[in-house]
């Protein structure tokens, strides 16, 4: 068993601990855009692969109070890097973070923490010289408030990097927000799907998965599946089983509009590397000329914040545009995020709820209005 680490992006910490406890995750605590929690290599395989808001799954090598140097060194020199990494592999202190303390040189911190780990490994192969030509193994940081949390990095790249979207337009969402405000939206079979500011497709991508119980990681490596002392069938088991769980048969219908050609193009072209090209239609359509599915439909979109694409004056615009057009919501339901707290009024209408999530380092809030619920027949 490791004690294990996850982030996330704020406000999503609630799926998260979903997610943990469904990959069989144990005694997990939550903070503010972080989960620790207990679980074996089944669990760290199951968490690459299958969530859907983590950012990375990293083994804890050690907590431990560093308001100085000497405690930094201290701290990592007890890490156990050597249980993993073997005498030929790389371990480079590839990322860190310093907030609210007393010392903020990242590159300092770094080099301390890598000639901790360097006299640790030459100590345990008793060896004057380590190479560092084998595997890797990332080691990263986070210095907050003048204690460290050091972690073994099992992911690689970042989990929101799925692999499918290898282009994308202008501030598109991170896909595990995107994956986060499907969730909140909860989405079942036979919903239909629709968002008016598509972009390069994301949320419709990520809905479709979602639906069709593809798992994000399905079609990408990680970089602890190649390490000697894991075990490559836990790995190959866990994506099998992820694609046996699959269910395309279900019917689910998800619309995307954008006013940019390229932009419709581009969401296809991302759904098609998603495999979920079938269930999803793109049309060019500004909001202006939004026109309801003919079914009650979720909308789940990310329209413009003036920070990121158009002025003040033109999102406005586009808030109210939004209003005439999407109400009265009658049977369907909306889901938008937005840095702008005046989006109720220049909508026109007040929500039903609103939590608030970050967008990267911007804080956002995601505005939700259920609708009317559906008559029974």
């Amino acid at each position: 068993m490791y004690r294990i680490t996850c982030p996330c992006l704020f406000g999503l910490e609630k799926t998260l601990s979903f997610e943990i406890k469904r990959a069989g995750g144990v005694n997990i605590s939550m903070g503010d855009g972080r989960a620790f929690f207990d679980g074996d290599e089944n669990v760290i395989a199951k968490m690459n692969i299958t969530s859907s808001v983590a950012e990375r799954v990293g083994i804890v090598l050690g907590e431990f109070g560093a308001g100085s140097f000497d405690e930094i060194f201290e701290g990592a020199i007890n890490a156990p890097i050597d249980e993993f990494a073997g005498k030929d592999d790389a371990f480079p202190v590839v990322k860190g973070h310093s907030i609210n303390s007393r010392i903020t040189s990242i590159p300092a911190i770094q080099r301390t923490v890598k000639k901790a780990l360097v006299l640790r490994m030459k100590k345990k192969y008793n060896t004057g010289s380590l190479p560092e030509t084998g595997m890797t193994f990332p080691v990263h940081f986070l210095l907050q408030k003048n204690r460290m949390l050091f972690t073994l990095d099992t992911t690689g790249a970042s989990l929101h990097k799925r692999g499918y979207r290898r282009l994308s337009g202008e501030a598109p969402i991170r896909e595990t927000l995107a994956a986060g405000i499907v969730d909140i939206a909860h989405l079942r079979e036979g919903d239909t799907v629709c968002d008016p500011f598509c972009g390069s497709g994301t949320i419709l991508i990520e809905a479709a998965m979602k639906l069709l119980n593809i798992a994000p990681g399905i079609n990408r490596s990680f970089i602890a599946s190649e390490w000697k002392c894991f075990h490559r069938g836990i790995w190959e088991k866990e994506l099998e089983d992820a694609r046996e769980r699959i269910r395309r048969d279900k019917k689910i219908r998800l619309y995307g509009f954008d006013c940019d050609e390229e932009m419709t193009k581009l969401t296809m072209a991302n759904a098609k590397n998603a495999g979920v090209e079938e269930f999803i239609t793109a049309e060019t359509r500004d909001i202006g000329d939004f026109i309801y599915p003919d079914s009650p439909c979720r909308i789940i979109t990310n329209p413009p914040y003036a920070q990121r694409m158009l002025d003040e004056d033109q999102v406005c615009a586009v808030y109210r545009t939004m209003g005439k057009r999407l109400l009265p919501l009658k049977e369907n339901s909306l889901y938008a995020i937005t840095s702008r707290e005046d989006f109720p009024e220049l909508f026109g209408a007040k929500e039903d709820k609103n939590r608030k999530l970050y967008n990267g380092m911007m804080k956002c809030r995601l505005y939700s209005y259920f609708g009317e619920r559906p008559q029974k027949k």
